[in-house]
């Protein structure tokens, strides 16, 4: 007897296809959304920066490589300083979630979120780990450095297709956000919020952490911005610029005590 015919749902050939594109994002909203639900994620912390920057160990480990061998040192020294940016990300989301545990809620709350691939990513999700809290990693298919670190929480992987679909994950759940240095990912990131904030398409109150103050003012000169009237001096305080673990935990701690407590779940 011949093979019966399959569903549509169940044809890869037409799930693939450019006439199903639109079930495709739809699963990309659902099957996340049915997820957090299960498992009670309310809202997260956000944490963006480069996928290349290793951790302290890893990038010693990398250097004496290069001392020993006649590689690259200059470049394995800069990896060495810009672990600092690592260690920085995995204390911070540590403390964040110590904080977010003692809130002693039902459902989990500023729960630590990432791209869920290497570097700062796989930071923040060890930091977390590292607290014993469950996170998040928003992972996305990329033909490079994208894989999914082994500190997210299994069972909240996601792994995306669709750039904006993973985007939208990240802002709508979020309640504040760590920017640390990165690369056009990171820029891409940043600059969609600031702006999605700036024109009230956000409209919660969400802080937002610059860290690494010689990184970003070296990268991005905000006060030009405002000198040439492209932004108003007004929108330099969308954010806060650091170099303090300790500043950048009391300022996003204090700003979701205030504006976040009450207003659980997701929102814009």
């Amino acid at each position: 007897m011949a093979d019966k015919t399959p569903k549509a749902y169940h044809d890869d050939n037409f799930m693939g296809s450019p006439n199903a594109r639109s079930l495709r994002i739809l699963a990309e909203y659902l099957e996340p959304e049915s997820r957090f639900r299960r498992y009670k994620i309310d809202d997260t912390i956000v944490f963006f920066g480069s996928a290349r920057i290793n951790s302290r160990d890893e990038a010693e480990a990398a250097l004496a490589e290069a001392e020993s061998s006649g590689g690259d040192i200059e470049a394995a020294q800069k990896k060495v300083e810009l672990s600092h940016y690592y260690e920085s990300t995995r204390e911070l989301a540590r403390r964040f979630t110590e904080w977010s545990k003692s809130l002693d809620d039902v459902d989990k709350r500023f729960v630590v979120c990432t791209g869920g691939g290497p570097g700062i990513m796989e930071a923040a999700n060890r930091g977390a780990s590292e607290a014993r809290g469950v996170n998040v990693g928003l992972n996305i298919s990329l033909p490079f450095e994208q894989h999914e670190n082994p500190y997210a929480t299994r069972e909240l992987i996601f792994e995306f297709h669709y750039f904006f679909m993973r985007k939208f994950w990240f802002t709508y759940l979020a309640k504040a956000m760590v920017v640390m240095p990165g690369g056009f990912g990171t820029l891409d990131e940043l600059f969609e919020t600031l702006t999605l904030i700036q024109t009230d398409k956000i409209r919660k109150k969400m802080p937002i952490v610059l860290f690494g103050k010689r990184y970003w003012e070296n990268v991005i000169n905000f006060q030009t911005l405002v000198d040439f009237g492209t932004i108003s001096k007004e929108d330099l305080d969308l954010f806060l610029l650091t170099d303090s673990i300790d500043e950048a935990y009391d300022y996003v701690t204090g700003q979701l005590a205030t504006h976040a407590l009450d207003v659980r779940g997701p929102s814009l």
